[in-house]
């Protein structure tokens, strides 16, 4: 099988993981028929691939076996961001099978990590919405989601560009990652409105670089979903910011 391995994958603090342990265990919660997430955003520089790699990384841990779809055909940032090196392959992707260029087999890498696999972008694409709008997505989708737990999709912004709208007529259910104090309200409903109109249920959102230096220790310290975070799309860093789990449940969709 092809194999690949992340050289740049950093570790997490104790109240980072703590977070991303509780946001995993409870989509664990949320129903066998929601196997294919989309993580997405309003805009960009919010932390949606970070989100998506440690939910990867984290589920993979919990003894599920997932795979990370990166879909994110213009401008991924995952590749370059966790130095993605394929170590058998022929660094076939997303791209090449939306294109019809390989078979999914060629673009399904194991990676280092137990239990985890990916499907990396393969390449960069200006005309992502026409392959992204092919019927192969879905086979795509519908294939993984009968050999995995858990299919985790790594969707562009939902503001930016139309991709992440047509990507989520094929996914189960979606989560935002949402920057503190940088989005607005009406801006994330509009964005969640979007893509309840495909059909696809918004699951919840996760809140980060939240300043919790600004904010009451007693009150707020002590809760297990708060914790450092990476901002990380389009934008490299590495400066560790705060986040936030929000949960929301379907009910109030």
């Amino acid at each position: 099988m092809n194999k690949l391995e992340f050289t740049r994958f950093q570790g997490l603090d104790y109240a980072c993981k703590e977070a991303i342990n509780t946001l995993c265990t409870n989509l664990t919660f949320v129903g066998n028929e929601k196997r294919v997430i989309m993580v997405t955003s309003t805009q960009a520089h919010e932390g949606k691939s970070f989100l998506s790699m440690n939910i990867l990384r984290t589920m993979a841990q919990l003894g599920k076996k997932t795979v990370l779809v990166d879909c994110d055909l213009r401008r991924s940032q995952v590749s370059a961001k966790y130095g993605v090196h394929v170590l058998a392959g022929t660094g076939y992707g997303t791209a090449h099978y939306l294109a019809g260029m390989c078979s999914l087999n060629d673009a399904l890498y194991e990676t280092s990590i137990p239990w985890a696999y990916m499907i990396p972008v393969g390449r960069e694409v200006s005309n992502s919405l026409a392959l992204l709008s092919t019927p192969r997505l879905k086979q795509m989708f519908s294939y993984l989601s009968e050999r995995f737990d858990f299919v985790i999709v790594d969707a562009p912004p939902v503001g930016v560009i139309i991709d992440a709208a047509e990507i989520a007529k094929s996914c189960d259910g979606t989560i935002f990652a949402v920057k503190y104090n940088s989005v607005g309200r009406r801006e994330l409903l509009e964005a969640k409105r979007q893509i309840m109109r495909t059909g696809c249920a918004v699951l919840g959102a996760v809140l980060n670089e939240v300043d919790l230096d600004a904010l009451s220790s007693k009150k707020y310290y002590n809760r297990s979903y708060y914790s450092n975070y990476y901002s990380d799309y389009y934008k490299p860093t590495s400066d560790q910011a705060k986040v936030r789990r929000v949960s929301s449940d379907e009910s109030d969709q």
